[in-house]
């Protein structure tokens, strides 16, 4: 199992690329953990936790 630290604020190309990365390598399932209503720096998100997440595992398909 690969772990991912993230805020996904929003989920971007970048973020896409990443997690393409570690799947060339890796067979392991990806566990993301995201940010809550704020980001790690104090600042709200754009989107809530919620939609993050959601928009997240759409892309990872």
């Amino acid at each position: 199992m690969i772990g991912i630290i993230a805020e996904y604020n929003p989920f971007h190309d970048g973020h896409a690329c990443q997690i393409s990365e570690i799947k060339k390598f890796s067979n392991a399932e990806i566990v993301a953990v995201i940010s809550g209503s704020f980001t790690q720096r104090g600042t709200p998100a754009i989107l809530d936790k919620w939609t993050r997440a959601r928009l997240a595992v759409l892309e990872w398909r």
